[in-house]
């Protein structure tokens, strides 16, 4: 557990862009054929917390453009002001 705590506050130190490229380099790991399956497992568990670091990130960033720059918000297609960013 003591890992998993480190692990997080890790993430939560680096930048979006920093998460973005280890997101890039868990995808090479897990697409390597030399990569075992309880490597690759964790990596995509690694993965999934990552995603999910970058998803609330960028909710919150755009969270604040629409409170900093209301008008620039309404000039978002409408997608953008009804769904998730992360919605299908």
């Amino acid at each position: 557990m003591a890992k998993t705590a480190a692990a997080e506050q890790k993430q939560n130190a680096l930048s979006i862009e920093e998460l973005m490229t280890r997101l890039e380099e868990i995808t090479r790991n897990i697409e390597n054929p030399d990569t075992g399956i309880e490597s690759s497992i964790a990596l995509y568990e690694e993965g999934l917390a990552i995603a999910g670091k970058c998803k609330d990130r960028l909710q919150e960033a755009r969270r604040k453009i629409e409170v900093i720059n209301p008008e620039l918000a309404k000039t978002w297609p409408e997608t953008a002001r009804t769904k998730d960013l992360f919605d299908s």
